[in-house]
């Protein structure tokens, strides 16, 4: 009589564990940058809208200059905008481009690859 109740106590529990709907949140994509456009400016330029091609970009993704996030406009899956500013420009160089996506909950957040931007 007791290995009746322990067997329907475990098949109980097990049912009630299976049907409490809990799923994992999914990892969030890594972003891939794969052109700029412009691909350069000229030094002491005005600020402008640096255009971002590449895949998994998602509607939160930021735009990152030498690793500071820019006002980003999410156009689609493969193309953000970012406001590059005037001080960004305003010596010539490098500045690196990378998209920043955040994870939500155990999903985690994902940093794309750094493209040069050259300053001329």
């Amino acid at each position: 009589m007791k290995t009746s109740y322990l067997l329907i106590a475990t098949l109980l529990i097990v049912t009630l564990a299976a049907g409490c709907g809990y799923s994992r949140p999914a990892a969030v994509a890594t972003p891939t940058i794969t052109t700029l456009a412009p691909a350069n400016t000229p030094a002491g330029g005005a600020a402008f809208a640096l255009t971002v091609n590449g895949t998994q970009f998602a509607s939160n993704s930021v735009v990152y200059w030498n690793g500071s996030p820019r006002a980003t406009t999410f156009g689609s899956a493969t193309q953000l905008t970012g406001q590059i500013t005037a001080a960004d420009i305003a010596t010539a160089g490098m500045g690196a481009v990378t998209v920043f996506t955040p994870g939500s909950g155990y999903g985690g957040s994902t940093t794309s690859n750094s493209v040069n931007f050259t300053i001329n």
